[in-house]
Parts: structure tokens; sequence; C-alpha cells
């Protein structure tokens, strides 16, 4: 065990997630068990950079495993991309006594880390916090499977309406760069097609594929579309476009929006939360750092930085055989 590691920062980072909550406060009561300082840093790298720290303690931490968002705030800070900014939260972190820091967050903020530990030799770790699923080294990251859920329950709640008067409803959901929510969320609720940014499906084959439900007997579809699907500028132009082509539907539009990163997480992102937590703080006190913890076979593992941001997580190929089987 590192023994010069006797206060360690936690925060979290760039967009909330499900479940933050739930790794701040192992993250917490890991160094409690361990007689270790644990100090809360708010508003992420900004608050670093302002010394915006609080001490935390086990008790501190009651009654949040099952909040959604993030009792740490987060924010977007331009200032910690420059030297200058870095130089400040580093010095604000010396002020305080803090030895290393966890943050919880994506591939921005990981990046930031990695730049710190560079630059100042600051042992970090991460805890990958983010409902889009798109980081490398982890099969699961926090928040993801609670938006998932979240995503399934509100289209079958927009299913009844759409059986109730023979309505298409194209349902935007959260994935600019990646189809991780569009196409699990899209099998699950057991939506006639899903668009994402992996698969360029075509504006002509999607109206294809509408007029084979028409005709197989379907009177109502739903299209699970993520929000970075590549077919129209967008999923209003969509609309137009089958509106255009295939009249004999009444097409609506609901765009799910920051419902999906809120809610109480789901028993697994808890547990997730929870183990990733106890991990980061006992990596850091057998004196690894620049890693990011992840998630692989129901094990816990430890992937560099560097390796965790440099691309995004390929999309499940089976799951798209088994999604295009499912709309048959």
């Amino acid at each position: 065990m590192a023994s010069e590691i006797k206060k360690i920062g936690v925060f979290t980072s760039g967009g909330d997630a499900p479940g933050m909550n739930a790794a701040i406060r192992s993250v917490v009561r890991t160094c409690a068990y361990l007689k270790i300082e644990c100090i809360g840093i708010y508003r992420g790298y900004q608050g670093m950079i302002e010394g915006d720290f609080k001490a935390l303690d086990a008790r501190s931490v009651n009654n949040i495993i099952n909040k959604g968002g993030t009792i740490l705030k987060s924010a977007r800070c331009e200032e910690f991309r420059t030297k200058q900014g870095r130089q400040k939260a580093y010095d604000q972190l010396v002020k305080e006594g803090i030895d290393a820091f966890v943050v919880i967050g994506g591939n921005g903020s990981f990046n930031g880390a990695m730049l710190f530990n560079e630059e100042f030799g600051f042992p970090v770790m991460g805890i990958p916090g983010t409902i889009d699923n798109d980081i490398l080294g982890s099969s699961y990251t926090i928040g993801f499977d609670t938006a998932i859920n979240t995503v399934v329950e509100a289209v079958d709640k927009i299913r009844d309406t759409a059986s109730s008067h023979n309505r298409l409803f194209f349902v935007e959901v959260m994935g600019r760069d990646v189809g991780h929510i569009a196409l699990n969320a899209g099998v699950g609720a057991g939506a006639e097609e899903i668009l994402i940014p992996e698969l360029n499906l075509g504006l002509e084959r999607l109206v294809e594929s509408l007029k084979r439900s028409k005709k197989s007997g379907k009177s109502s579809s739903i299209v699970i579309v993520a929000e970075g699907d590549k077919i129209g500028k967008n999923v209003f132009e969509l609309k137009e476009y089958v509106e255009e082509h295939l009249p004999i539907y009444d097409v609506r539009v609901s765009v799910l929006g920051h419902m999906q990163r809120g809610g109480n997480p789901t028993c697994f992102d808890r547990v997730l939360a929870s183990r990733m937590g106890v991990k980061a703080v006992e990596s850091l006190l057998e004196g690894k750092s620049n890693f990011m913890v992840g998630i692989k076979d129901t094990k816990l593992v430890l992937t560099p930085i560097a390796e965790a941001i440099k691309a995004h997580t390929e999309i499940d190929q089976e799951l798209i055989r088994v999604s295009d089987i499912m709309t048959t």
C-alpha cells in the first residue's frame, strides 16, 4: 500500500449520469474504511481551480445511492484546458493536502486527468460515468443501464398511443457519436426500425421497411433514432420525408432528451458504481495511477486512460443481427 497517499479527492465531471452518486458514496466509504481522508471537489475541474473543497465522511454520503445526478455537481471548465489553469488546480490540491484524486466522468474528463498526471506526476484514477457506454476498457459505464431502461419505459408508453391512433412514431434518443442506447433500447422495446450513426440505413430502405410493416398488418410503428444518425439532418427531416413518401402514415416525433440522464439508478448501476469506487481507491493506495476502472466479463479491470480515450467502443454486431431478425 502506497503510504504517501493520506488524502484522496473525488469529483464528477462532464455530463451527469445515474449512478454517479453511488460511485461518490463508494469512494468516500472506502476511504473511511481504510482510514484515508476524502475530500469532495465540487463542480469538477472548475471547482478544483477555485478550491471548492469539502471534507466527506461515511455519514455525509447517507441516502444518496438511490439518487440521480451528482451531489458534487458538474461544470464545463475552459480554463483547465490551459497550462495556467491546470497549474492553479495543482496549487489548490497541494494547498489542501490532497495526494491523489478519483474522477468520475467520460472521455473529456479522463483526457484532462491524463494530461494533469503527465504534467505534475499527480496520481489519478478514473471511473467511467456516462450514459453513452462509449468508453474503451469497460463493457458497461455507470448510467448506461439506467438510461436504456428509461428509454424502454418511455417507448412502452408511446406505443400505447401509437397503437390507439394507428401512428408512426420517431423516437429520438441520445447518442451523438454512438448508437448503444438506441440499439439496446430499440431491441428491448421491440422497435420496428433502429437508426444509429454506425449504420447508414438510407431513406429509401427506411421507407421500404415501413411499407413492409404496413403490408404485414402492422397498424402502428416505432422507429428509434439515435441523435447522431446520418440518414437525415435531424429527426424532423425524417418525419417530413416519410410523410411525403408514405402519406398513409400519421407521423409523430418524440424527443426524449435529458430525461435519459435522470431518475433513480438501477440496481445494476448502483452495484457497478459501488464496485468501481472500491477498486479505484484500492488501486491508488497500491501505487497505481493514470488508469480507468472498467468491467469485462463481470470482472473489474484497469485500463490505461490513454487507451480508454483512444476511440469509441464498437457497436455490438450480434445485437444488430438480432435486431434485423426481430424487425421481420
